[in-house]
């Protein structure tokens, strides 16, 4: 008796617990929906993809990095400007386009190509930190690759 008494109560605590875990991030929803898809994407790709993130300045410069994935491991990660205007006059040739291969991922220190991530990562990272609710923020999330995580970020608000 004194074990059932034991079991129900750790029963009650647990879901409330679990009923306590209100939503945290901004997007919880589509969160959860996007990383089923994601889910459901990596086992029909044996966790084998490629991604590209995109950005740009207002001066008109833009850049790509594109991270390839096989079998989960991270194995090359190419950079390139594809528009350079606004950039400086001293910025170097082999700094303009790179790649880096199996054992040199994340070799450039390059401070605007996008960091070398997997998927399982990129997701982890926007529900540990990019979509967590937080007070004078604007959270962005969008799911426009089949419901692959597209954007997800936050910016502060400017007072």
């Amino acid at each position: 008796m004194k074990n059932k008494i034991h079991l129900i109560a750790l029963l009650l605590i647990c879901s409330l617990i679990s009923s306590c875990e209100s939503d945290d991030l901004n997007y919880q929803n589509d969160f959860e929906n996007s990383q089923k898809a994601w889910l459901d994407f990596k086992e029909s790709t044996d966790n084998s993809y490629q991604y590209t993130v995109t950005s740009g300045t207002w001066a008109g410069s833009s850049w790509e990095t594109t991270i390839s994935v096989s079998n989960g491991e991270i194995t090359q990660r190419h950079f390139k400007y594809t528009i350079t205007e606004g950039l400086s006059d001293d910025i170097s040739e082999e700094d303009l386009e790179w790649t880096e291969n199996e054992n040199g991922i994340g070799s450039h220190d390059f401070g605007v190509a996008a960091e070398p991530m997997s998927l399982d990562e990129v997701y982890n990272k926007a529900k540990e930190d990019w979509l967590v609710k937080r007070e004078n923020t604007k959270t962005y999330f969008d799911t426009e690759n089949n419901g692959l995580i597209s954007r997800a970020g936050y910016v502060d608000n400017i007072v």
